[in-house]
């Protein structure tokens, strides 16, 4: 078994891909599984920015949380900025593999997002079920202390090395001390109100937006929004450490691409 293919099989031990959601695109989406790979990229999107940094760094295969390939693609060429990338990689006879909800639900984000790393969270447990796994896309937890909205934020932005973060929280609330949070990295919008049902009132993600921060100060939420890269860029340092201490040092060369967080408050 080649090198790429022993990467492959040891990333979808960790994080099996029959756990990723059914409208998922997780595996390998561009090259040849024979290919041997000397050089590895590791990052969080396959950004052009991401691609072209492949290429200088002559890597052989590329590796990303977040798909780069979702809906069906109808035409290959330079004119779609998703087909060029592909061209770019395959060009530059770059393999790439996705692991996505697969990795979230299994490995996983959530889990290393609350762990002693990071939040350091007590008494954790699931906010979903995925598939027959206990592990889930989210966690519930007790902090290490307890705190108002805006010590919680200043200790996510410290924790997961941010510039910023954003609370959605009413003036009423803004002295009130939290003893216990959830936790939904990525995109979690779609799971506050069943986190509400479960008596958590705050509650950490990303890409939230306007209204619906004003819905949950309605709902007497709290929301600290870390933005989608802000509770997922830890999987690059997470992947590399897992795949060094898999096959050595010696074996592959591993390249960490954080290219930090897209969006900027100037």
């Amino acid at each position: 078994m080649c090198i790429r293919d022993r990467i492959i099989d040891v990333l979808e031990r960790l994080s099996p891909r029959q756990y990723a959601c059914d409208w998922d695109n997780v595996g390998l989406l561009v090259g040849r599984r024979e290919r041997e790979v000397y050089k590895l990229m590791i990052a969080l999107d396959a950004s052009k920015e991401v691609v072209s940094y492949a290429v200088k760094q002559k890597a052989d295969m590329l590796i990303t949380h977040h798909p780069m390939i979702f809906s069906s693609i109808k035409q290959v060429n330079e004119e779609q900025f998703v087909s060029e990338k592909i061209l770019t990689l395959a060009e530059n006879r770059i393999s790439y593999y996705a692991m996505h909800t697969n990795f979230d639900a299994v490995g996983g984000m959530a889990e290393l997002a609350a762990g002693s790393r990071y939040l350091n969270l007590s008494e954790v447990s699931p906010i979903e079920y995925s598939g027959n796994t206990q592990e889930g896309m989210g966690r519930y937890g007790r902090l290490p202390k307890p705190m108002t909205a805006r010590e919680v934020a200043e200790y996510v932005k410290k924790m997961f090395h941010l510039p910023f973060v954003m609370l959605y929280q009413s003036r009423e609330k803004a002295e009130q001390i939290f003893d216990r949070i959830a936790v939904m990295p990525g995109s979690g919008k779609s799971e506050m109100k069943a986190v509400k049902q479960q008596g958590y009132s705050l509650y950490l993600t990303g890409d939230y937006g306007h209204h619906e921060g004003l819905d949950a100060m309605d709902m007497g939420m709290t929301v600290i929004d870390a933005t989608h890269y802000g509770l997922e860029h830890i999987f690059i340092s997470y992947i590399s450490q897992y795949l060094r201490e898999t096959f050595g040092e010696d074996t592959i060369e591993i390249v960490e691409a954080d290219m930090g967080c897209p969006v900027q408050i100037l």
